[in-house]
């Protein structure tokens, strides 16, 4: 009875501060226990004698030796725990430790009480928590604190979803608006705050309150150098250092990104929206911190959901990008994700886009006239961003949006790399546990969009290095040399070239001679009318080479999807199918593989073994190549179908999967580009 009444006598002190409206939602604890039955149930399926389909190999990764020819790592960059005060308030309970030992192998409970561990471990991962949190809450646990102090704290600090709302609108949202002046999408900042950490309920009270946010900031990002250090162990898990630099948006939008230190020589601390306004002014501040042998990059994250803004030539808050902003980013942003637990971000359909595979995991309609959040813009997404980097590339002389891919989860639940469908947990703490709030459709006008609709299961980051260290994970990003994977363990390289042995398809070492002969995935090939061949009007050739996870279903098609420029400036794009499973051949009227009449069990989500590739190669020409042109090749990679994270949990809930999403997935890969130039 006192903690109740301590409780309402803190919402008062709050309200009457301005922090909290009339609206109050139970706390996370008490729905959480509410659906404790289902956390049984899905504890009963995760056990070794009951499981719906594939078995867990639970062991140590594997680690090859050092190669010239590049061994292939599977990791995660873009993960958070309870540091991150949004993963706190929606009741993650884990630790920055504990999301390396989840790396490594270990299993762990949501704070809904469901297991979570991973089939595999991972090879690299970067914890990423939001830095505008860093400091906030430290001081917390000091004794002495006044009234105010504790109600703050308290606040910060209590899992309840309608408190992150009310921070994030008070302290990101509330001095943003759209600009009428710029096109839609683009917003400016208004009366804000200086600097803006003050807004922060645990920053506001007390004498010199603000200074020592601002100092403990410092400290907090010293353990995450000293932790990521402590469990870094080249050659099994290598553990990058990184933060997640989270401006704010109308609607909650995410024009954020990840920022990534190639070794332990980093700045003293870590800049965040609190810092510098945009993106620019944070590479700005990045490159006069970041010193001697300190080495950094950044990818963004959710374009789908920045508003339009991710390729737009404005920050969020109205700075047009000059010459030297573009070189700025070209230098430091070789990477963007194109997956992740928020949505498939490749290309949508109604967005620029008729593809069909432009439908998967989309999370939003398309803009109507005068909408301006909320929806999908055709500058949120990354095929489109491509072109507009070919564009740039004729008024600019260099093409600044020549990112490679990577997919993630950004997961809350100190989960890295945890995106099986048959074992996915939700991403949001309890908000997302266990199966029954899963499964509970909502509709757009709810507070909190349901995940059933608005998640997938996330994704993975592939790279392709000689070695597993720090050092050698960073300059694959840096040099493309990437892919990603809406989850599956898919083996993927790609290589173009103007003079590549056919032979390569057929021999086992093959892939040694393309280092000779071509450029891997993420590489520039310049365009043969530059060179001093007799192959001018001739396409390159392109290598495609792809194995199905040996814990999944197998493979389909292989696919190439090219973007490019005409003389007139105008961009365009095609999809063809260049590979197909059981012995098919692409049909030359509509450039497709026939349908395979691959099938999924619904009942108990098994799927037919005998139909599909276990390994699809290739060696493919474009035949409407055109030397004139500035292009870009990436491939898609596509499964057989295999249930969707709902369907799994509505057969562990004995209820039919719902109407309201799809009952299958089909999982992919998607390779970084490569791209045709005749500019340096």
């Amino acid at each position: 009875m006192l903690k109740k009444i301590a409780v309402v006598i803190t919402i008062v002190l709050l309200a009457s501060l301005g922090f909290i409206t009339a609206k109050v939602v139970i706390p996370l604890q008490a729905s959480a226990e509410k659906n404790g039955p289902t956390t049984a149930a899905r504890d009963y399926a995760l056990q070794d004698n009951n499981r719906v389909t594939l078995p867990r190999a639970q062991s140590h990764a594997y680690q090859p030796s050092p190669d010239p020819n590049k061994n292939l790592y599977w990791g995660e960059l873009h993960i958070h725990t309870r540091e991150s005060f949004d993963a706190t308030l929606f009741g993650n309970t884990l630790s920055i430790e504990d999301a390396y030992r989840f790396a490594m192998g270990e299993t762990l409970k949501t704070a809904g009480g469901e297991a979570m561990q991973l089939s595999r471990p991972l090879d690299f991962v970067a914890i990423t928590d939001h830095a505008e949190g860093f400091g906030t809450r430290t001081h917390c646990q000091e004794t002495g604190l006044s009234l105010s102090e504790r109600a703050a704290c308290w606040l910060a600090n209590e899992p309840n979803p309608m408190i992150f709302k009310l921070l994030v609108d008070r302290v990101r949202g509330a001095d943003i608006i759209g600009d009428p002046s710029k096109p839609a999408g683009v917003y400016q900042q208004t009366q804000r705050t200086s600097p803006k950490q003050g807004a922060f309920p645990t920053c506001r009270f007390g004498h010199g309150s603000l200074e020592r946010c601002q100092r403990n900031a410092k400290t907090d990002w010293a353990k995450y150098i000293d932790l990521a250090n402590q469990y870094n162990v080249p050659g099994e898990l290598t553990t990058l250092i990184g933060y997640e630099f989270s401006p704010g948006l109308p609607a909650q939008g995410k024009h954020h990104r990840n920022i990534i230190f190639r070794t332990d020589t980093v700045p003293e601390r870590a800049i965040s929206s609190l810092d510098v306004p945009n993106a620019i002014t944070l590479w700005q501040g990045l490159e006069a911190t970041c010193s001697g042998d300190c080495n950094f990059l950044t990818m963004p994250h959710n374009p789908n959901k920045a508003w339009g803004l991710t390729y737009s030539p404005y920050t969020w808050d109205g700075q047009a990008y000059t010459k030297n902003d573009w070189r700025l980013r070209q230098k430091y942003e070789p990477q963007v994700e194109i997956f992740q637990v928020k949505g498939a971000q490749e290309c949508a359909l109604g967005v620029g886009a008729t593809d069909e595979e432009c439908a998967f995991e989309q999370v939003l309609d398309p803009c109507q006239p005068g909408e301006t959040t909320g929806c999908a813009f055709k500058t949120g997404f990354v095929r489109q961003g491509l072109k507009v980097g070919l564009e740039l590339e004729q008024s600019l002389g260099f093409n600044p949006l020549q990112t490679g891919f990577i997919a993630a989860t950004d997961s809350h639940n100190s989960n890295p790399g945890d995106v099986e469908e048959w074992d996915f947990p939700g991403a949001v703490g309890a908000v997302t546990s266990s199966a029954t709030r899963r499964l509970r459709y909502n509709s757009e006008s709810a507070d909190y969009q349901s995940p059933l609709k608005f998640h997938t299961s996330g994704g993975l980051a592939a790279v392709w290095a000689p070695e597993n260290t720090r050092e050698a994970v960073f300059d694959a990003l840096v040099r493309r040399e990437t892919y990603a994977t809406s989850g599956p363990r898919i083996a993927l390289r790609f290589y173009a070239g103007w003079d590549i042995d056919p032979s390569v398809t057929s021999d086992p070492n093959g892939i040694e001679s393309l280092r000779d002969q071509g450029v891997p995935m993420g590489g520039v090939l310049k365009n043969a009318a530059t060179e001093a061949t007799n192959q001018k009007n001739v396409s390159p050739q392109f290598y495609v080479w792809a194995t199905q996870d040996p814990m999944d279903a197998p493979l389909q098609r292989l696919q190439i999807i090219k973007g490019w420029i005409d003389k007139q400036g105008k961009t365009h794009e095609r999809v063809v199918d260049i590979a197909c499973a059981d012995g098919a051949s692409v049909d030359p009227s509509n450039q497709r593989c026939p349908d395979n009449n691959a099938s999924v069990d619904l009942n108990n989500c098994s799927f037919n073994i005998d139909s599909g590739a276990s390994e699809l190669k290739t060696l493919w020409q474009d035949p409407h190549y055109n030397p004139e042109q500035g292009a870009f090749y990436y491939v898609r990679a596509l499964m057989n179908p295999t249930c969707r994270w709902s369907t799994y949990d509505a057969i562990r809930l004995n209820q039919p999967p719902s109407p309201h999403v799809p009952s299958t997935i089909q999982e992919r890969a998607w390779s970084s580009p490569i791209w045709i130039s005749s500019n340096d």
